[in-house]
């Protein structure tokens, strides 16, 4: 069995750790599965890739929908015998149907790995529905049941968490979070990891921290913020300044392997506006670290408020403030957060479990069962 899996996303975050994840599991588990990833030349998961022993291509991708890339699709299906395409973006949709219109390629499988509806235009949904597409791997029930909307046949969604990887666990860092910033001993790190992107909503992430600083009086939490600076960053740090909270919250920018500063963290705070479910909150579950959250996308379909974990609405930067002024005046509900969330985690949400839900599809596909 040979898939050859599409990004056409030139950054790094979930969506690439989700196919980095599934390609280790594969291989550990079902060494007859040949994995092969195209990925954008020059992009961060190119250079990520570099790292890895996974089998990967590169393309060209100068502009959305770069013929380059397209056919870039056919010759490797060709070269290796592609049983299967499993398609990671919506962007590589697009580039998939155009090889596909001059090249006759096997089966697709698209992964949905956000809540964002699909747009109801008219070659959107044409992408979405596309013929060749056999199955979505949707994130979360609530990513099913949005994508749900625009499927013509919704018997080809089905819900698959992505979970972590056990096997690959690392606290290895260039340096202490403690020690650049020089943050106190007695002072707690509140964690944030996401891309400068509009759906991790950052905006109210420095609301949040103005009212815990500037309202609250609080002088023991320092934020800790981590991703990929974008033009948003700049209307982002001047907020910053606005509140004079430079002391306050520190923007570290994109860090490789940002999930091992996990471990330095005394708390993860999720600010997003939609999600699929971010990997990070997995991370964290492992690293038995609270986590507060907006409660959007899958998310509470893995944290239960006040049970193993804290939520709030999206856009409630005054209600995110609570929740982390509950969480530290009450330190002794943290031991049996985490461990509810670690003990979920194992049972439920791990790539191994990812991996043979995923394989049972691969081969339901090839063999024409589905």
């Amino acid at each position: 069995m040979t898939i050859l899996h599409v990004s056409a996303v030139k950054n790094w975050g979930g969506g690439e750790n989700h196919i980095e994840n599934l390609c280790f599991e594969l291989k550990a588990t079902h060494p007859e599965v040949k994995n092969i990833v195209l990925c954008v030349k020059g992009g961060l998961f190119h250079s990520r890739l570099l790292k890895t022993d996974i089998n990967f291509e590169t393309a060209p991708l100068a502009y959305n929908l770069d013929f380059r890339f397209s056919m870039k699709i056919a010759r490797l299906c060709k070269k290796y015998k592609v049983d299967l395409i499993h398609i990671h973006d919506p962007s590589a949709i697009a580039l998939s149907i155009i090889a596909d219109k001059f090249s006759n390629l096997p089966p697709f499988i698209f992964s949905k790995k956000t809540s964002f509806p699909i747009k109801p235009k008219k070659f959107t949904l044409y992408k979405y529905n596309y013929s060749k597409i056999k199955k979505y791997f949707c994130v979360s029930n609530e990513t099913k049941r949005v994508t749900a909307e625009s499927i013509k046949d919704t018997s080809k969604l089905i819900t698959i968490y992505h979970g972590t990887n056990l096997k690959h666990k690392s606290d290895s860092t260039p340096f202490l979070l403690r020690e650049k910033y020089n943050i106190a001993a007695d002072k707690k790190i509140v964690g944030i990891i996401g891309n400068h992107i509009r759906a991790k909503n950052f905006e109210t992430l420095i609301e949040t921290v103005n009212i815990v600083i500037n309202e609250y009086k609080r002088t023991d939490l320092v934020f800790v913020q981590i991703g990929n600076f974008t033009d948003r960053t700049p209307d982002l740090l001047a907020s910053v300044k606005k509140y004079n909270l430079e002391k306050h919250i520190h923007f570290l920018g994109y860090t490789p392997n940002a999930s091992n500063f996990i471990p330095q963290f005394d708390s993860l705070l999720v600010t997003s506006q939609t999600e699929g479910i971010p990997q990070v909150i997995f991370e964290s579950f492992y690293h038995k670290k609270p986590v507060i959250s907006t409660s959007v996308g899958g998310i509470p379909e893995i944290i239960e408020d006040n049970y193993n974990g804290l939520l709030t609405p999206k856009h409630d930067a005054k209600a995110l403030a609570e929740k982390l002024n509950y969480l530290y005046d009450n330190p002794q509900i943290i031991p049996d957060f985490t461990l509810r969330s670690y003990e979920k985690l194992l049972t439920q949400f791990t790539t191994a479990i990812m991996a043979e839900k995923t394989i049972e599809q691969y081969k339901a596909i090839i063999n024409g069962k589905s």
